[in-house]
Order: C-alpha cells, then structure tokens, then sequence
C-alpha cells in the first residue's frame, strides 16, 4: 500500500506545503510501541517508502516551471515616418560603431607588440587572453569596462591593465579578475584599483565565485597618493576578500606571475591558491630590495617561488609545474563548490525554446533607433519590441505618466520588469515609475532601466511652472526612493541621454545598479551638449567653452575609459548581453547553505 502511495505523489510535480515545511517530520520518526518483528519490518519499509516520496517530491520542486504568461505582442513596424530620424540614427551609429572596433583593436593589443613577445618568450607566460581559454568553458564570457584606462590626465592603460568579467567555469558563472603584465608591466594605476573593486562589487552583489589570475607588478609609486590611501583604493581590495569569505563566497587565486608587494595579499587572502613554478613569486619585497637592504644576492624562485610557498610556508596550496595544469586544478576547485545547477535541457526543447523566444523584429534595427541626440529619440516601444521574448510586453498603466513606459516582459525566458523613458520625466510619470518599482520590489521581479533622460531641467519662467516643477520634484523624490530601497537585482541600459537627476529615478550609476551598461551613442553629463545655457546665467561668456567640454566629456567612450559604467555594448548585442547578466544574478538561488555568516577562512 505505501508503495503504490509513494509512486502516485512521485508522479505529480507540486509539493505539499506540510512537506516542504521543516517543521514536518515524518511520522515514521518516532519509535514503534509495538515489539513484533514482522511489524517492525513493515515500519520500516513505511518508513523508506516515505523518505523516497518526499525525495521525488523535492526533485519535483527543482523541476518546477513558472506561470504561463499571454503577454500581448507589441506590433512596432518601421513606419515611413520614420525614415528620416532611423537614418540619421543609422549614420550616427555607424560612426560610432567605427570608434568602437577601433578602441576594440587598441585593447586587444594590450601593452604592444613588444611587450607580448618579451611576455611570451622572455618570460614565458602564457598571455592573459589565452590564459582565459585555458580557464573558462568557452569564450563566450561577458567581459566588463573594455576600455577602461582609455584617454585619462596620465596617458592610455588598455583595459586597466586587468581583464575583469564573468565566464563559465564547469557550467558555473564566475567573476574573474586577470592581470595583464604586457600593460605597464603589470602595475597597478589608480584606474587599475577601481577596477579590481568594481569587478568584486559584481561578485559581492551577485554571490559569483571570484578567481584572481595574479600577475602583478604592485602599486605605480609615482600616482601612490591615488592608490593607498583612500576607503576605495588599494586596501579595499583586501577588505573585500575577507568580507567574501566571509559571506560563502568562494575565492581562488591562480599566481601566474609576480606578486610584489600589496599584491602578495590576493593569494594569501584568497580560500584556495594555485602557484605556477618558475613563473610565479610572492614577496613583500623583491631581490633588488633585499639585495640593496642586506647586500645578500637572491633568485626571485629562492625568494619567493612556487616551490618554497608549497613546501616550506605553505601560502598556496597547490602546486603547479606550468600554467595549463594550474588552471586545471583551478577547474576541479570550482567543480567542489557547494551549488546545485538546474538540469540542462535537451537539444530538441532548447531549440524549441529558442525559436519561439526570438523577437518578431531584427535587432540590428537598434542600430537606427539608438538616438542620435534626444531631439531624434523615437518610441521606446520600438526598442522594448526588438529586446523581448516573442516582442511581447504587458504594460502597466499604459494610459497614464505616457513618458515613462513601464511593464512586464520576458527576456531568454526570464521575467523582468521594463522601466524606460519615452519623453521628460513628468510627475505623473514619476509617480507611475514610483508605484512599478515598489511592484516589482514586492514580487522579486529584476527591474531594466531603458534610460533616455531629458538633455536638461526644465526652467522656471513663471508661477504656475514653479509649481509644476516642484511637483515634479516631489515625485521624482518619491521614484528615486523607490529604486534606491527596491532589493530586487537592478539592470540599467543607456540607449540615449543620462543627464541631471532624472537619469538618478532611472538608476543612474550613483543608485548601484547590478549592472550599467551604455550604447556607444550614448551621452552622460549634467546636461547634454548644447543645453549649458540653463545652467549658466544669461548671455554668459563661458556657454562655448563649456558646450565644448560637455561634447568632449559626455561621450560613452570618454565616461567608459573612467570607469562610470561597466562597459560600452552595442545595441544589437543588448539582448544577449541582458540574457546573460539574467542569468548570472539568478545563479545565486542555486548555492546551497548560505544563510550563516562565518568569520572569514584563516590560512596558515
């Protein structure tokens, strides 16, 4: 009888609320009154038959589905109409596209061709791209800020000298943070610092395991003022680490270089640490120091190798003989971390899934939606239609605050709330944002910020606009509240303006994001270029000045290069690129035991 019992709740896929409860013990926990053995043996067989039903039960809720969703389908053809502004968009995007594949180029350099050849075959290491193959699944990872370092006061750092991003590694989503010593041979500028902490701020908000690929010539002495010692400079790396761990979140150092001075900390600092021999050292101070200290001459591999940290200090724990077998212990360190992956779908159904996911419009169309300036800014829906799953979208208040868009929509599968500027940021717009926000906060629904803000603040030339504009900012108040108190993961991309504080209510950078992202059209200032007339006082001498700074300094390529955002994408990679920041945010849920806090994990 309990088998057929067992057997006929395996077969259903919902669970019982008293059974997923804790609370709930089996009522074959308690031990039998009776002493006959042939009721005994029945009691037990009770007893497994019970234990395997609440097991298949529990497979049952891995495998649960979301609610079916009729999201109506947005029908948002290119109209006639709509010629002129698409093609000076198009125009527009591809000048910028032709400024992106050529800092692309720049980047993928690195230092030079020198410096990857003295790093290749003087050195003999591996370069840090191909260290990367060599670690993740596959090359399909999301690389962040790519152009960091570009154009800054003390000369161009590609990349930051560091690659940060997040890739797969044994189908799990990782933060990986790799030196590159073909750039300044490995130092550490102030931009390199805020790189570093912006990809742990990634790992932190999203619960990623972090890998540090250490190849570090430590801190630039001559810049040390913008390095050591502020709250968010170099010491906040260290910080970070101990509060990582602290939270379960796995860390794994892979030395495949130097590691002076400050830098000697990651791997120490870090749960588990691979060094590669010969190639990899760690020291506070290198063999010039010592020898100029006591006059004793040292080999770096004496000083600080691979072999002493393994046998003698036991600062690392695994020992590698070259770089491939170090990023294959890596790999098996990762597969030994306590997460429990959703069961991978068949060829057949992720090909049914797929097709019927697709946008009923081309994305390269964003290319001609993607503004120009905000005068050319057309229906946001046009670019809601071209993101969707199936270009299907569920407004929300569609009939009111008509500036702001909002509503639900799927994107690769995941349910999302849309929030994107379709005009000015009017009070009643705000107060919509406000209420959609608090809606999805309350359903843990992940918002997207399409942001296109105004290019300035509206004036104030009479008393009935004082009063609206100070409405306005009671309501904007209200929204920016509600996006700043919302817990729910924050996506936000910039397809237009971000200027003045309306780009603040639509999660500007200062409202920490998950992720920000901007289109290479994109413009970020105060206000955009040719409306610095608001902020000046009438007939003002500085108007042309400042409007050719703003032009200068709002560009994405410009705000990318500081480090304002965590990279440049372009528009018809949007969809891709938000599916995966979807899924890497939702890869938490599949961490085991994460409730308790423990102190951070003390080496030797």
């Amino acid at each position: 009888m309990y088998r057929c019992m067992s057997r006929s709740v395996c077969s259903t896929v919902r669970v019982c609320p008293a059974f997923a409860s804790p609370a709930f013990t089996s009522p074959y926990t308690q031990s039998p009154s009776w002493t006959n053995a042939g009721e005994e043996r029945l009691h037990r067989e009770a007893k497994q038959d019970w234990q395997r039903s609440v097991r298949c039960m529990s497979s049952a809720a891995r495998r649960r589905r979301t609610l079916r969703s009729a999201f109506p389908v947005l029908e948002q053809p290119l109209q006639p109409i709509h010629r002129h502004v698409y093609e000076a968009n198009l125009r527009n995007s591809n000048s910028c596209h032709k400024k992106y594949m050529e800092l692309r180029e720049k980047v993928m350099k690195g230092g030079g061709e020198n410096a990857m050849t003295r790093h290749t075959q003087r050195n003999r290491k591996v370069l840090v791209r191909d260290r990367l193959r060599l670690l993740l699944d596959d090359e399909d990872f999301l690389e962040l800020s790519s152009f960091a370092g570009l154009g800054l006061p003390y000369g161009d750092i590609p990349s930051a000298g560091c690659l940060t991003g997040i890739g797969r590694i044994n189908d799990l989503w990782c933060v990986f943070i790799a030196n590159d010593a073909t750039v300044k041979g490995g130092t550490a500028y102030p931009i390199t610092v805020k790189k570093q902490l912006r990809a742990q701020e990634v790992a932190i908000q999203n619960r990623l395991p972090c890998v540090y690929l250490v190849d570090s010539g430590g801190a630039f002495l001559p810049l040390q003022s913008e390095i050591f010692p502020d709250k968010n400079q170099g010491g906040r790396t260290f910080y970070n680490e101990a509060i990582m761990s602290a939270m379960k979140i796995p860390q794994v150092a892979v030395v495949c270089g130097s590691c002076t001075a400050g830098g000697a900390y990651i791997p120490t600092m870090a749960e588990e640490a691979v060094m590669v021999h010969r190639i990899g050292t760690i020291f506070l101070g290198g063999p010039p120091l010592v020898k100029a200290a006591t006059g004793e001459e040292v080999t770096p591999e004496d000083l600080g190798g691979a072999r002493l940290h393994a046998e003698v200090s036991g600062c690392v724990d695994y020992f590698a003989w070259e770089e491939k077998e170090a990023y294959d212990y890596t790999r098996n360190i990762i597969s030994t971390l306590n997460f429990q992956l959703p069961e991978e779908e068949n060829e057949e159904k992720t090909k049914e899934r797929k097709s019927e996911e697709e946008p009923l419009y081309s994305s390269d169309e964003l290319l001609g939606l993607a503004p120009r300036s905000y005068n050319y800014s057309l229906d946001v829906k046009l670019v809601v239609s071209r993101l969707t799953d199936g270009s299907r979208f569920h407004e929300f208040k569609a009939c009111f605050g008509t500036t702001l868009i909002t509503g639900f929509a799927k994107i690769h599968g995941h349910l999302v709330g849309i929030v994107a500027n379709n005009g000015e940021l009017s009070t009643q717009a705000a107060l919509k944002g406000s209420h959609f926000v608090q809606l999805c906060d309350q359903r843990d629904i992940p918002l997207l910020f399409l942001q296109n803000t105004a290019p300035a603040a509206a004036l104030t030339l009479s008393t009935t606009q004082a009063e609206i504009n100070s409405n306005r900012l009671k309501a904007q108040g209200s929204m920016m509240s509600a996006v700043a108190c919302a817990s729910v993961p924050k996506i936000t991309v910039v397809i237009g303006g971000c200027h003045g504080a309306d780009s603040y209510a639509m999660c500007g950078r200062a409202f920490d994001p998950n992720f920000l992202f901007l289109w290479p059209n994109a413009r970020v200032a105060l206000t955009a270029p040719g409306h610095s007339g608001s902020l000046l006082p009438p007939e003002s001498e500085q108007e042309d000045d400042l409007n050719r700074r703003l032009k200068e300094e709002s560009s994405a390529f410009y705000s990318s290069g500081r480090l304002w955002d965590d990279g440049v994408i372009l528009p018809q990679h949007t969809r891709k690129v938000l599916g995966d920041c979807l899924d890497i945010i939702k890869q938490q849920h599949y961490q085991l035991s994460t409730e308790k806090l423990q102190s951070t994990l003390l080496r030797m």
